[in-house]
């Protein structure tokens, strides 16, 4: 593939161009597949591509993997949800559960579906983390801040969240989403991207919405992407018993430091059964009035 001297290359263009150096049947995967839907995690290098027969080749900043069964594929290379089960092959807990997150909550993939491909092929790279890390996501998370910070939570031994939850007023009209919701102790945890702090008219919604917390008599603890994850977590927990939470205090031992430990280290150590994945305990029910 030749291109003009003065042209920076794109992750996309790289893809394009490793498609034209490879076999036919070579299909995009792992990472580089994601990439291919917007997702902006993982490493963009090497290009991960696969082929159902036994050909080796060597081009820099290409890896071609071989299988003897060639995964779903769909019109792009592998589908989202295989793509997927190769990622949890290679990732920490908290990368798989934040990809994870993104597929489901754009429609990319389905949770049954990601279930049903990984027990059917329990031998594929990946199958096993992916049904492990499956417990613990959840398709309401719109970013990846978000799943990091219910992650937290819920790793830290706190109840898990809802996520994205609607508050509503005392007659009923929604006023708010919640991002990490605790409606059953009047909590509410969040995330601040960038844009709050760009767009004016973010920034006006941020303080009307505050208002609206403040008038419901709704607790609410503020987390940026600076706000250090066990004081984020610590903040929480204050609020939470400042508003009648009884159970334990967040705790940071094994559990907590699994989240940046590979997936398949901890998913074949049997860490953590079933019961403790992250479910919504808040109990209060999301159409629920405030006050």
């Amino acid at each position: 593939m030749w291109v003009w001297e003065h042209h920076l290359m794109s992750p996309p263009d790289w893809r394009r161009a490793a498609r034209l150096a490879l076999p036919a049947d070579a299909q995009l995967t792992g990472f580089s597949r994601l990439q291919e839907l917007g997702l902006d995690e993982g490493p963009v290098f090497p290009l991960h591509f696969v082929v159902a027969r036994d050909h080796h080749v060597r081009i820099d900043g290409i890896t071609l993997h071989r299988t003897d069964r060639m995964p779903p594929l769909d019109d792009v290379g592998v589908t989202p949800a295989a793509a997927f089960i190769a990622v949890c092959a290679e990732s920490t807990v908290m990368t798989a559960a934040c990809i994870g997150d993104w597929l489901l909550h754009r429609r990319h993939m389905g949770l049954a579906e990601v279930r049903e491909l990984a027990q059917h092929e329990r031998w594929r790279a990946g199958a096993v983390e992916a049904l492990w890390i499956g417990r613990y996501l959840d398709a309401a998370a719109r970013s990846i801040a978000e799943s990091r910070w219910r992650m937290r939570l819920a790793f830290a031994g706190l109840p898990a969240p809802a996520v994205n939850a609607p508050i509503l007023d005392r007659s009923g009209a929604q006023v708010a989403i919640g991002d990490l919701a605790y409606l059953r102790w009047r909590t509410v945890a969040e995330y601040e991207g960038e844009q709050h702090q760009r767009d004016r008219a973010q920034y006006l919604t941020d303080i009307t919405r505050y208002g609206d917390f403040r008038d419901l008599g709704l607790d609410y603890v503020q987390l940026t992407r600076e706000t250090p994850a066990v004081n984020g977590v610590l903040a929480v927990y204050r609020a939470l018993r400042a508003n009648g939470y009884a159970g334990p205090p967040p705790a940071f031992g094994a559990r907590w430091r699994s989240l940046g430990a590979p997936l398949s280290r901890v998913a074949r150590s049997g860490a953590w059964s079933t019961h403790q994945a992250a479910d919504h305990v808040d109990g209060a029910p999301q159409d629920r009035a405030i006050g």
